[in-house]
């Protein structure tokens, strides 16, 4: 007899996991390396098309992880401790969503064990993101692309046709986390 034991997630706290499961909870989408802009009287965020130099913006992944806080300085490495204070987050990462009782979203890599789901949900910043060496001023490129609602919606409707045409399952993967940008202070004109 075999029983289905509940995914991790679903079964420990962020505290209780193990470094492993903590890596594989990012989904690979970039959004948290975009650059953000916050308004220093009102505190709003607007997110831009702006990725961190380091962002690798088709693979959606940092290009010298272990490095991240060398090279850039101000990288806020997320944490257990952070997670629930980082209003710039994503509304659809996993620590997030995790840390705010929610469960992962369907199109999330450990949910479909396809690492490739998170692009077709058209969460991640892939064909959307410009690196900052190619930018000059950040407020040119605010950014209202970023709805997770519509993507995932049109989404979890692409993937039901897929796999009913397929049927094929994939391998799960594990996944780093991606790194954080925080937002930038600016006053509002």
């Amino acid at each position: 007899m075999t029983t289905n034991a509940a995914p991790f997630w679903k079964t420990k706290t962020l505290a209780e996991m193990d470094n492993s499961e903590w890596e594989s909870l990012c989904d690979g989408c970039g959004q948290c390396c975009l650059h953000k802009l916050e308004d220093s009287d009102t505190g709003a965020v607007a997110v831009t098309d702006v990725a961190c130099a380091f962002l690798d913006i088709e693979k959606c992944r940092c290009i010298d992880y272990a490095n991240r806080a060398v090279n850039v300085p101000d990288c806020v490495a997320l944490s257990v401790a952070n997670v629930g204070s980082l209003h710039w987050m994503p509304e659809t990462c996993a620590y997030r969503v995790l840390s705010e009782g929610k469960d992962l979203a369907d199109w999330h890599p450990l949910i479909t064990g396809d690492p490739d789901s998170v692009h077709r949900a058209g969460i991640s910043v892939r064909g959307r993101a410009v690196s900052e060496l190619s930018v000059s001023d950040l407020e040119d490129h605010v950014t209202g692309w970023l709805n997770a609602n519509r993507a995932t919606l049109e989404w979890r409707q692409k993937e039901a046709r897929r796999q009913s045409a397929s049927g094929a399952d994939k391998p799960k993967s594990n996944r780093k986390p991606a790194r954080n940008k925080p937002a930038q202070k600016r006053k509002h004109r």
